[in-house]
């Protein structure tokens, strides 16, 4: 049994993780904007904890990451949470999972959610910002912190053009399919993973991201450029 951390999980794939993970006997905690967010109420009474906070705020980011961390060590986080809003993207897909990361102790295992379209993303850090963009930014942080934090296994996943609330109904990918990598990177025994830290991956398939994820210097600027914004220091 693992205490798992989904983020963003009102609804879509983030509370079909939940859902998962609850039914194969982990403990979760879950993450959403507010209560009356979650379209399922019935998981509420399922989890082992919940907590609610604006991850287009830095502020609330900054003292939800106090807030989670009093559950003690995760095995594992799933950043889940994500937007489309271009005003919102890089505050919620980027700096959120930036700043729960350095606030919280180490996890076991980081899940974060990338997406196909990181592929067209473009690696100018202070003129971008759309979903794109962010997701080329988060997958290149995944394969940062997996190359510095060796006691953490990091992935990033494509979960496919799913029909969730953001991905509209006449998205072509399979639901049912679109949270099982996250939960099985979660949880399946290490031996399982290959590569065990640094993958990109989609339906439990390893795939090639985009080659700036791997390159030293821009992960050191995506790196650099998240501390300054925010004031806090990267993981080491």
């Amino acid at each position: 049994m693992s205490l798992v951390l989904v983020t963003g999980a009102s609804t879509g794939l983030g509370l079909a993780t939940v859902s998962a993970l609850l039914d194969d006997g982990h403990d979760v905690v879950l993450h959403a904007r507010s209560a009356d967010r979650v379209e399922d109420p019935d998981v509420l009474e399922r989890v082992c904890g919940t907590a609610y906070a604006d991850l287009s705020d830095l502020d609330a980011t900054v003292a939800l990451a106090e807030e989670l961390d009093r559950f003690g060590r995760f095995d594992a986080v799933v950043h889940n949470a994500g937007t489309m809003d271009r005003a919102l993207a890089t505050q919620v897909n980027v700096v959120a999972p930036y700043v729960l990361t350095c606030l919280m102790r180490p996890p076991g295992r980081s899940v974060v959610l990338s997406s196909g379209m990181h592929l067209s993303g473009g690696t100018d850090l202070d003129r971008g910002g759309s979903y794109s963009d962010t997701k080329l930014w988060v997958t290149t942080l995944v394969m940062a912190w997996a190359a510095r934090q060796p006691g953490t296994l990091w992935h990033a996943v494509d979960p496919g053009w799913v029909p969730t609330r953001m991905g509209g109904a006449g998205a072509p990918d399979d639901l049912a399919e679109g949270h099982r990598t996250q939960v099985w990177l979660a949880t399946a025994p290490e031996e399982e993973l290959r590569p065990g830290t640094g993958g990109y991956w989609h339906h439990h398939a390893s795939r090639d991201p985009h080659r700036a994820t791997r390159d030293p210097d821009f992960q050191q600027a995506v790196l650099d450029h998240l501390a300054e914004r925010t004031g806090i220091g990267g993981v080491v």
